[in-house]
């Protein structure tokens, strides 16, 4: 785990070869990197720099514990040559951070663009190990400034639209979660947007019609007015993002264009993407914004199940499956069932011992 310590230190005095035996004696086995500089008031030419090696698991406690032996080291350097003197200056005890696009695929740093990314690292001397390679460590952190790897929302919102973006930042999970930033997923969200704009308009434009909606339709809708007024109440956008795909997938499949179904599904998408959403309005021929819309109500009956697809079994093993009423009793379902040509080429001829029918569930020809 442990990786050997290595410093060097340019200079010939004698105060500098002390400071080296004793700042190395003192801390060897740390854990951290650290390129520092003290200079010799001897010769204020001369700007010598140290690199300390190693990793940290626990950084707070080890930072206290360097500072405190460097201030022990400077005063017995002092003490050593009162009249010449050093002074040590620009030491902080910390990990450095880089940014991401000095790092290649096999998390090897440019040393070259990163000594000349800043100034006080431009004159400094870093040595590595054997390989003459320097690898970084990744880590997931909080984006911050000092630590390089603040994400900027232009690159994303020039190729992919603001309304992917924000999709995207809420699919990624809870609000009370912290994230991982990967946009590798980021074109499946865009691919949704794209898959939306195609219920409303195809080559030749706009497909919107004023026919009557399906059942099927109406309970994909609402089932989505249901899920996102719900996760609103609860914060929860990432399931409701998730909702828009499975009810926009559902209507594709449908062939769904119908007015009384895409006018509220704009209404609802539109606090999560609100540039689309306007421009579907627009296009819908509204001349007031989308904000000003009453938002969808949920109606319950559009939920009921009228029919059920059976699975149906013989000797236990399922060999299609029959849409059949709800409503129907036992003896309606069997003789539907016996009457099924599909049914009488399973049992060529023969007739089952039993018939298992439990309403709403399962159908099983035994025998």
């Amino acid at each position: 785990k442990f990786k050997k310590l290595v410093e060097k230190i340019y200079s010939d005095s004698k105060l500098s070869q002390q400071f080296k035996s004793d700042f190395s004696n003192s801390i060897y086995g740390s854990e951290l990197i650290y390129v520092k500089t003290f200079i010799d008031e001897g010769d204020v030419s001369k700007d010598h720099n140290i690199l300390l090696g190693m990793m940290s698991d626990d950084d707070i406690v080890t930072i206290e514990r360097y500072n405190l032996i460097f201030t022990q080291v400077k005063r017995k350097l002092i003490s050593l040559n009162p009249t010449l003197g050093i002074m040590l200056h620009g030491i902080q005890f910390h990990q450095l951070h880089t940014d991401v696009s000095f790092v290649n695929a096999s998390d090897e740093l440019d040393m070259d663009a990163f000594k000349n990314w800043r100034s006080d690292y431009k004159d400094a001397e870093f040595i590595s190990e054997d390989s003459g390679k320097f690898i970084v460590t990744r880590e997931v952190e909080k984006m911050s400034k000092s630590k390089y790897n603040v994400v900027t929302p232009d690159d994303i919102c020039e190729e992919y639209g603001a309304d992917t973006l924000r999709l995207y930042e809420m699919f990624l999970g809870p609000l009370e979660q912290a994230k991982p930033w990967n946009t590798a997923g980021i074109t499946g969200v865009f691919g949704f947007l794209k898959k939306l704009w195609k219920l409303y308009f195809d080559e030749s434009g706009m497909i919107v019609t004023s026919n009557p909606a399906s059942p099927e339709a109406l309970k994909a809708l609402h089932k989505t007015i249901k899920k996102v007024n719900e996760d609103i109440e609860g914060f929860s956008f990432n399931t409701s993002v998730s909702q828009f795909m499975i009810a926009v997938n559902e209507l594709t499949a449908l062939k769904c264009h119908e007015r009384s179904v895409l006018e509220p599904l704009a209404i609802l998408v539109s606090p999560y993407a609100p540039h689309i959403a306007e421009e579907l309005w627009k296009r819908l021929g509204h001349e007031q914004s989308i904000s000003t819309a009453p938002f969808p109500k949920f109606n319950p009956e559009y939920l009921v199940e009228s029919s059920k697809e059976y699975p149906v079994s013989f000797n236990g093993k399922m060999r299609f499956t029959m849409t059949l009423p709800l409503d129907l009793t036992k003896e309606q379902i069997e003789e539907i069932v016996m009457k099924d040509e599909r049914t009488i080429k399973q049992l060529d001829g023969k007739m089952p011992n039993k018939v298992i029918i439990v309403p709403g569930k399962i159908i099983n020809l035994v025998g």
